[in-house]
């Protein structure tokens, strides 16, 4: 698992950067193809295009958007919303990250399994 400097930098003194940790580190050890960096003034992970950000990151409470979630296979229980567009993941401490956690790196590898398929439409 490879940590970018610039995202390492981005967590520090945040609200909520224990939740905020543990999300990353269960995305980055799913799938060796995702990566990460900081584009928008958040941290991105991306493979194949952008994967998802964290979102109101001031708060403590950590949301994470699924930037084209809707078009990520599978049925995932804690996953908010509908139609083609985005989809959110939303987490109140460490204990709830743990919990979703296995779900939320089968969401990793669907996207980067999508993302890696042949007729996959790469856009950041």
């Amino acid at each position: 698992m490879q940590k970018d400097p610039e995202a390492e930098k981005w967590f520090a003194g945040k609200p909520a950067e224990p939740i905020l940790r543990r999300v990353r580190e269960v995305i980055l050890r799913a799938d060796a193809r995702m990566s990460e960096g900081t584009k928008y003034g958040t941290v991105t992970f991306h493979s194949g295009g952008d994967f998802a950000s964290f979102v109101q990151h001031d708060k403590r409470t950590v949301s994470l958007m699924f930037n084209r979630g809707g078009i990520i296979p599978g049925k995932f229980p804690h996953v908010e919303g509908a139609g083609r567009a985005v989809r959110f993941m939303r987490f109140a401490d460490v204990a709830e990250v743990n919990a979703c956690s296995a779900e939320l790196s089968k969401i990793v590898v669907a996207w980067c399994d999508l993302m890696s398929a042949p007729t996959a439409k790469k856009k950041s």
